[in-house]
């Protein structure tokens, strides 16, 4: 993640990709081209890193020249744009290929033919390294196109947003969800985790989303998610991942709006984490913590059979029971610990001593993220 002025932007496209990409279009234009000297034009600015990588991968003599055109205002297309910087030599009867960064509305492209529809040249071939079909309003054959993308904004490898980011290597994508704090909360049975959640939910106002109430609501409303999870449910098998995911989506798409959000009883895998990974990178976000509560086993023990004496839960009042489930907790947090370790993602709190200090360390690993 980087931020450029006010904005964040999420790694998008590498280096290694954009260099295989540009490969990929000298192969294919030398090879059409043969013999003949083209003369490149490289529209300026956004295309001076790719018409420079371009043609010192050309493998053949090629003459290079560039014109400027007033094309963005921020992070929108204009739609009036002006030729600043015009052509100096005589091109008629010339091969001519245009090297654009990136096409979108194609505006840019509109202005090139007007430019170019005087110039009497042989050929004129339009070659971009990033193209939004999404995007493009215009007839024009483009007959060379490197990579296809979203209609999001990008910088990078040449690309600026008001005027950073053009020298970045590799290409980010504008992270449009800006502020969002979304948090993994663990902790054994007894921890506190329950309270702890509330606390955090009203201090950050984070929406809190406990699987099993998910489950629990989508069953008992008899939607298609929990008719589907009931389904497995009523046969003794496992709710597949994707079924708990898109219940999960849906909650998340409930509360668009929300300063993030605290996932509490997901993920219990690895398979599952990555799961939660993908749902929020298409949200244009991310987890930025797994944060564990922390409690000597003796304590747990001795605070869940003090609750089993007011809760009427049986699994509250049996010491074997209550043995058994705080080692299974140990057994699926290892692998998630490992899991969001290697991403520095993983925060554990000394969950003992009285609930407002347990909560004051809660608050300063939030507040340092």
């Amino acid at each position: 993640m980087i931020k450029l002025h006010d904005l964040y932007f999420k790694t998008f496209i590498s280096e290694e990709e954009i260099d295989a990409a540009v490969q990929r279009m000298v192969d294919e234009i030398s090879n059409d081209i043969q013999d003949e000297i083209p003369v490149f034009v490289g529209i300026l600015n956004g295309s001076f890193m790719f018409v420079s990588d371009f043609v010192k991968k050309y493998p053949k003599p090629c003459e290079v020249t560039f014109i400027k055109l007033a094309s963005y205002e921020g992070l929108k297309s204009s739609e009036d744009i002006h030729r600043l910087i015009g052509l100096t030599q005589d091109l008629s009867g010339r091969k001519v290929v245009i090297l654009e960064d990136i096409i979108d509305s194609g505006n840019t492209l509109s202005e090139v033919y007007r430019i170019f529809k005087n110039e009497q040249v042989d050929e004129l071939k339009i070659a971009t390294l990033f193209y939004k079909p999404e995007a493009y309003k215009k007839d024009f054959k483009l007959h060379y196109v490197g990579i296809e993308i979203p209609n999001k904004f990008i910088v990078g490898y040449g690309l600026d947003y008001n005027g950073l980011g053009r020298d970045l290597p590799s290409v980010y994508q504008l992270k449009t969800t800006q502020h969002m704090t979304n948090l993994v909360l663990f902790g054994p049975p007894g921890a506190g985790k329950g309270t702890q959640a509330e606390f955090l939910k009203n201090t950050y106002n984070l929406v809190h989303i406990s699987t099993g109430d998910v489950f629990r609501f989508n069953i008992k409303n008899e939607t298609a998610l929990g008719m589907l999870a009931k389904s497995y449910m009523d046969k003794g098998e496992l709710v597949p991942d994707q079924v708990t995911i898109d219940m999960l989506n849906a909650e998340v798409e409930k509360n668009a709006d929300a300063n993030g959000f605290i996932f509490d009883g997901f993920p219990r895998t690895n398979a599952q984490a990555e799961a939660l990974d993908k749902l929020m990178d298409s949200k244009d976000s991310q987890i930025n913590a797994m944060i564990a509560l922390e409690v000597d086993d003796e304590i747990l023990v001795q605070r869940l059979l003090k609750r089993g004496e007011t809760s009427g839960r049986k699994d509250d009042a049996d010491e074997s029971i209550i043995r058994n489930r705080i080692k299974e907790y140990y057994k699926k947090t290892a692998i998630l610990k490992d899991y969001y370790t290697a991403q520095d993602k993983y925060y554990g709190v000394d969950g003992e001593g009285s609930i407002e200090e347990i909560t004051e360390r809660l608050n300063a690993v939030i507040d340092s993220l």
